[in-house]
């Protein structure tokens, strides 16, 4: 029982640290909040919107930063 609850908490954990705020992707990829509004804005970065609040996956930011190096 214990260890199902441990095994619940962990999964958790990993699906909130999954999702980063514009701030947490704004310092995960050292820019200002400022930038990530304007890539937004010009749809070029990887983003839910949900309730009216930005979160990004952050397995997709990852896949984006490679798919930016091809160049």
């Amino acid at each position: 029982m214990i260890l199902k609850c441990v095994h619940q908490q962990k999964k958790n954990m990993d699906f909130t640290q999954e999702l980063m705020t514009i701030e947490e992707v704004a310092q995960y990829l050292r820019v200002k909040k400022r930038t990530i509004y304007d890539w937004l804005k010009n749809g070029k970065i990887p983003a839910i919107k949900t309730v009216g609040q930005w979160r990004f996956k952050r397995t997709k930011i990852d896949a984006w930063l490679d798919s930016q190096q091809g160049g």
